[in-house]
């Protein structure tokens, strides 16, 4: 089933890319990069982990038939427990972007997840949680002058 939907993944991040590469011009008539620079490059990075991700699960499944055990394998309540868990964080994230605005609540939403989702790495965590809202900030922010989302509460830092 996994590969089932990254195959169907696949088949829309290369969709996708087609579309950024055909529709959108890649730099403006004054030089500058134009509105199809991230869309083909967000298409090119979604096709090469979505390969990735294939190649990972038929080796995986290669593993399992030669008598391997399923590093996925989650009992039913599990998978809904985390299926659960991720509508809430999202959910919440939502809220906390229009009260917050863009970094807090990343690094919020970013933190909780992965505190939750991946025990025990604490530092790793914490660094992206950190390190990734505060990157999309800057360069959306200083580089491309593009503002984050608003915040209706504005904190003091």
């Amino acid at each position: 089933m996994r590969i089932v939907f990254l195959i169907v993944l696949l088949c829309g991040a290369i969709f996708y890319t087609y579309i950024a590469f055909s529709d959108l011009n890649f730099m403006t008539r004054t030089g500058r990069l134009g509105p199809g620079f991230f869309p083909r490059l967000v298409g090119l990075g979604i096709v090469v982990m979505t390969l990735w991700a294939i190649v990972d699960a038929l080796r995986d499944r290669r593993a399992i038939g030669a008598g391997g055990t399923d590093p996925y394998d989650m009992t039913p309540d599990a998978r809904w427990r985390d299926f659960a868990l991720l509508v809430a964080l999202v959910l919440g994230y939502a809220i906390l972007i229009r009260l917050f605005g863009g970094w807090i609540s990343t690094v919020v939403y970013l933190g909780t997840a992965l505190y939750l989702l991946n025990p025990g790495r604490h530092l790793q965590n914490a660094l992206v949680a950190l390190i990734f809202p505060t990157t999309v900030y800057l360069l959306f922010d200083r580089v491309l002058n593009a503002n984050m989302p608003p915040a209706l509460i504005n904190l003091p830092f």
